[in-house]
């Protein structure tokens, strides 16, 4: 039995979507959904009841993300197993894709991640920009992070329960794995909504950069494997001129985000989540 773990904290307005997607498919009625509503002081818990049978509400007190998924892998029931976040879409055909590769054995592929569907349709123009440069960028189309979407095996299960809890709870996981054992799956997509202004793109990239930094210093060099470098721009550029502006963009997100993060780094503030609520709008 496939299960699916969705960590939510204060998501009711956009939980029920994700649900609906997930719960329209007949053939997915055997999924085992469990929804870890964690800290929530909204409908959240409500909303995902709502949806019926099919979906089994736990409500934990601590507004702990990764208590949430601990707590999420108590209650869930089989394998392979999805943790998913609230605020993403996914079908119930995408979590039959994602499974596929990791009931193979044979395959040693132990985790997968959908590709990504980024509607930038209602951004700013510097939001836009940015995207344009970070969707191709090659550390972020071959690695897991950055999806809210992870699959993983029994055996790539064990391999993240070890981690210990981190702010980048998708990246330490898509480091966790050799590129052969990790397979993005071209027939799953997920929908990821992106912050609508450039001062939530910014706190979104403070985040990711404390989050990074946190990762480097728990599992060494590797977690740098994730950062961009001025090769990989100046590779994108070689390929598609027309990005230049664009490029300027990401590289000024970059600088802000970077120069912010490394105040909260230095006080090793990894707990201080700065929540992108333009994404969570209608």
């Amino acid at each position: 039995m496939t299960s699916i773990v969705i960590p939510a904290h204060n998501e009711a307005r956009v939980i029920g979507r994700l649900l609906d997607a997930l719960l329209a498919d007949p053939a997915e009625e055997a999924t085992d959904i469990v929804v870890v509503c964690n800290g929530c002081t909204d409908d959240t818990a409500r909303v995902a009841a709502g949806r019926g049978p099919r979906v089994r509400v736990v409500e934990i007190p601590v507004p702990s993300k990764h208590t949430a998924l601990r707590t999420g892998d108590d209650h869930a029931r089989g394998f392979p197993r999805l943790y998913v976040d609230a605020d993403v879409v996914l079908t119930g055909a995408g979590v039959r894709a994602l499974a596929e590769p990791l009931a193979d054995t044979a395959s040693g592929v132990l985790a997968t991640a959908p590709v990504r569907r980024i509607p930038l349709a209602g951004c700013a123009w510097r939001v836009r920009a940015y995207y344009r440069v970070w969707q191709r960028l090659p550390a972020v189309r071959e690695g897991l992070f950055g999806r809210g979407v992870i699959a993983v095996s029994a055996a790539g299960h064990a391999r993240i329960a070890a981690l210990p809890p981190l702010m980048a709870d998708d990246l330490a996981a898509s480091l966790a794995f050799a590129p052969g054992e990790r397979r993005v799956v071209g027939a799953a997509e997920v929908v990821v909504r992106p912050p609508r202004t450039w001062r939530d793109l910014i706190n979104r990239r403070v985040r990711a950069a404390v989050s990074t930094a946190q990762v480097e210093q728990r599992q060494g060099p590797a977690g740098a494997s994730a950062r961009t470098g001025v090769s990989d721009l100046a590779v994108l550029l070689r390929a598609r001129p027309g990005l230049f502006a664009s490029v300027a963009v990401f590289v000024a997100a970059a600088v802000v985000a970077r120069r912010r993060a490394a105040r909260a780094v230095r006080k090793r503030d990894f707990d201080t989540w700065l929540r992108d609520d333009s994404s969570r709008q209608d």
